[in-house]
């Protein structure tokens, strides 16, 4: 499934936010570079506003959100992505198409961007991925099982 590049991936985190702690709260703010290729994936506590607040990102909300939850005691990953609504580039259709050609590719970034944490907590690559895609059409805005970070895993 190898589709990472890892010369190309950027990772930062958040202060307050280590390698391999804390797992609750966690999350992640991917975006990318169209013309480089380049994925800038940030960790911390919080979502990255800084980094979807810009009027490329606000207008093609091509960004991906991710966050680790533990519901009813065991951790799952919980991946969002905008299908449609607000002011965003693309009908539905297309735009749902392109985040589930990428996902895989998204995945790897998570997993090998946050691998420290996963080699601290090997239980989380156990954990189920859950990936919401977010639309204004029903048809579109469901939420689907994606595995789990071991099967995304370099």
């Amino acid at each position: 499934m190898k589709r990472l590049s890892v010369n190309k991936l950027h990772v930062r985190y958040l202060p307050g936010t280590g390698h391999d702690s804390p797992v609750i709260p966690r999350r992640y703010t991917l975006t990318h570079s169209d013309l480089s290729g380049h994925l800038y994936l940030t960790v911390g506590a919080n979502y990255e506003q800084a980094q979807v607040s810009g009027w490329y990102t606000k207008l093609m909300r091509d960004e991906v959100l991710a966050e680790w939850e533990v519901p009813q005691g065991q951790a799952a990953l919980l991946v969002h992505c905008h299908i449609s609504g607000g002011f965003v580039i693309g009908w539905a259709g297309w735009r749902d198409a392109i985040f589930r050609r990428e996902l895989p590719l998204v995945l790897e970034a998570l997993r090998f961007g946050d691998r420290a944490l996963f080699d601290a907590h090997t239980e989380l690559d156990r954990a189920p991925i859950w990936v919401h895609f977010h639309a204004k059409q029903p048809r579109y805005n469901v939420v689907e099982s994606w595995g789990t970070p071991a099967d995304y895993r370099e």
